[in-house]
């Protein structure tokens, strides 16, 4: 597989040096930047497999530039941050993030957190090869279409994240049957629930519906299932 790139966007340089020491230890390419404007910057020149952000930032702090990287970028974002409260965690995934990770974390914590974001990537990008068959799936208005990783609605585009399409797509394929929070936690983040886990589901689930459903408040798509989870008919 090719050498993933990845961009560092922290105002600390130690920070953003240790950081680079690492990812490079593990063979990965590396990019810094030392705000918000000049990550933007970077992302409109080149891809990235993953941007690392971290949140307190002076001018625009990591939440706001998630929201601007957003509207250019669909790679996954692993926020940084000393603050660990559940409502900061919300914030992230709500701006767009897909990961949070509370500092001081481990050598070990950090690598697994980017191989495993970056492996989703790659496979919702079509950058490694799926063990299934690809497949395309009419669900009411929309279209997904496995081959080319697209969601579409109307005949519109949607851009999802990864872990959108990949939430979708799993629902999708299990119609009728119910996830609760948990499953769908660990099926698409690949690793084990934790408290506050919860929270993050119910972020995503929230952000797909507002891109996919006709009316986000009252969902036909991806119908809640009181005490129970989610899921598509």
């Amino acid at each position: 597989m090719e050498t993933s790139n990845i961009l560092i966007v922290d105002d600390n340089p130690e920070i953003r040096e240790i950081i680079e020491i690492l990812l490079t230890g593990e063979g990965f390419q590396t990019c810094q930047a030392k705000d918000g404007p000049t990550a933007l910057g970077l992302l409109k020149e080149q891809d990235f497999d993953l941007i690392i952000l971290d949140i307190m930032m002076p001018g625009m702090n990591g939440y706001q530039t998630c929201l601007e990287i957003r509207k250019i970028s669909n790679a996954p974002i692993l926020f940084l941050s000393a603050r660990t409260k559940d409502s900061d965690k919300t914030l992230g995934f709500s701006s767009g993030g897909d990961d949070y990770l509370a500092k001081p974390f481990s050598y070990n914590e950090l690598i697994s957190r980017v191989k495993a974001l970056i492996r989703r990537y790659h496979v919702y990008k079509g950058k490694e090869t799926p063990t299934e068959i690809p497949q395309t799936f009419h669900y009411h208005h929309l279209i997904i279409d496995e081959k080319t990783e697209q969601v579409t609605a109307d005949e519109t585009a949607l851009s999802l994240t990864d872990i959108e399409y990949n939430m979708l797509l799993l629902l999708l394929k299990h119609r009728g049957q119910t996830f609760s929070a948990e499953r769908l936690y660990e099926a698409i983040w690949n690793e084990p629930y934790y408290y506050g886990a919860n929270n993050t589901v119910t972020v995503h689930i929230r952000n797909l519906r507002r891109k996919i459903e006709a009316d986000p408040n009252k969902p036909v798509l991806i119908k809640t299932v009181w005490g129970k989870g989610y899921r598509c008919d």
